[in-house]
């Protein structure tokens, strides 16, 4: 029997990491926009009434959740996020590992983003030390039989970083909401350094999954918004219906009747409730054929946003806003 791989693999010992303080970063604070602070203009006759779904769903209980890219944090509407938190308006926020990171770099130094186009040319791509703190907080995680996403929020809803009252994770662990991180191998930077245990990243972000899982059982009546994410929002979203489902049929229950919103810059042509085929390019997009299509054909209803998630993030909060002045949680 075979006792290893017969292949070599990246010693990482070899690696040259630097501080973020020599980094160039891409986006600073000045990014960030206040609540109060105009924004680009975004309308869209259907933003009432997903506001409403979103009201309703939280009046009974159901799940309301946002599945983000992490390109929402570099939006630049991290108050806005923190605010529906506040407000219970959003109940679950999802999303990859890239967003973690993004979160923890603004709350530590009030900045975030090195420049691809710059620093893979010399090979530092990725490779800052402070980053790296992420996996020490992944490996605690799993130690600890706690989400990614929860020990990352404790972690820096517990630190003295200057900036952590713009941190999403730090916020929502304060107010007991669940943040997901669905991680792939290789994904993100933090996989690059030497301290990445791959073991440890799969138990805290399955136990991500799972939770994220438990809230879906919650889906009927409820809300669920994807912002932005191309592939990992719509492929978790699948599975965790697909097992909320098979659950609810056991128990004679059912979850059909919810209500689906994507937030994208893409165009679909034609009607956005109806699946392409598969000659066209567009069907392989999956927010439209997965969540504004199929998981909703049996009873749901899907609604479809185009514009910047700068413009269309703050566009929904008002509208929440507008519908019924929510009260923040103290």
């Amino acid at each position: 029997m075979a006792e290893g791989s017969r292949y070599e693999i990246f010693d990482r010992s070899r690696l040259e990491l630097k501080p973020l303080a020599e980094r160039h970063h891409d986006l600073h604070l000045d990014r960030w926009i206040a609540l109060d602070d105009e924004t680009p203009p975004f309308t869209h006759p259907d933003l009432a009434t997903v506001a409403g779904r979103m009201a309703a769903a939280r009046r009974s209980g159901a799940a309301r959740i946002l599945m983000m890219g992490a390109h929402v944090l570099r939006a630049g509407v991290n108050r806005h996020l923190i605010d529906l938190l506040e407000r219970s308006a959003i109940g679950h926020i999802a999303m990859n590992g890239a967003g973690a990171i993004h979160d923890y770099e603004l709350a530590r130094i009030g900045a975030t983003t090195d420049s691809v186009d710059r620093y893979i040319r010399t090979g530092e791509f990725g490779l800052w030390r402070e980053t790296g703190e992420l996996n020490d907080w992944i490996q605690e995680a799993a130690g600890l039989s706690l989400g990614l996403g929860e020990n990352i929020g404790r972690r820096i809803a517990g630190s003295d970083f200057p900036h952590r009252d713009l941190s999403v994770f730090a916020a929502a662990y304060r107010l007991r909401v669940p943040v997901t991180v669905h991680a792939g191998i290789g994904y993100d930077i933090i996989h690059e350094h030497p301290n990445c245990d791959g073991a440890a990243l799969g138990a805290a972000s399955y136990r991500d999954f799972l939770i994220f899982a438990r809230t879906v059982e919650r889906l009927e009546a409820g809300v669920l918004l994807n912002f932005g994410s191309a592939i990992m929002g719509p492929e978790v979203y699948l599975k965790a219906l697909a097992m909320a489902r098979n659950v609810a049929r056991q128990e004679g229950r059912s979850i059909r009747n919810f209500t689906t919103a994507v937030f994208d810059m893409v165009p679909i042509q034609g009607d956005h409730r109806r699946e392409l085929p598969k000659t066209d390019p567009g069907y392989y997009f999956r927010p439209h054929k997965t969540i504004l299509v199929r998981t909703v054909a049996d009873g749901g209803e899907s609604f479809y946003f185009r514009g910047e998630h700068r413009a269309t993030l703050p566009a929904l909060r008002r509208a929440l806003l507008e519908l019924e002045p929510l009260e923040c949680e103290p």
